[in-house]
């Protein structure tokens, strides 16, 4: 028998032990042990204690996703300017170049986004 059998073994214990016997038990013990006592009232939608208004399912308008993704791009762009600015001093000259290249894309973006009226609300 080879000697990588053994870690094959090891596995096949952690599947048996480490996934499929808590699950097992959960499945088979799980409807003993938690209560099971369902009402209207509790089978009803929670909506911080109100009676829920409306349907559940609205459509948004699209303004909402643009204003989300711009956020997330300029919030991702000051994740990229703190490292940067904190190890300013070991990168140099070079690193200050790539970063306004950087920023200056964004703001190309910025001002193609303002140009197509994505920031206007009317």
């Amino acid at each position: 028998m080879p000697s990588y059998w053994n870690g094959y073994l090891f596995v096949v214990l952690f599947i048996i032990f480490g996934i499929l016997l808590p699950v097992a038990a959960l499945w088979v013990i799980g409807p003993i042990l938690r209560p099971n006592n369902p009402t209207k009232s509790k089978r009803g939608t929670y909506e911080s204690g109100l009676e829920p208004i409306g349907d559940a399912h609205v459509r948004y308008n699209a303004r909402y996703y643009l204003f989300a993704l711009m956020f997330v791009v300029f919030d991702v762009e000051t994740l990229f300017l703190y490292p940067w600015a904190v190890s300013f001093k070991q990168l140099g000259h070079f690193a200050l170049v790539e970063m306004l290249i950087f920023v200056a894309l964004l703001v190309v973006g910025l001002i193609y986004a303002w140009r197509k009226k994505v920031l206007e609300w009317t």
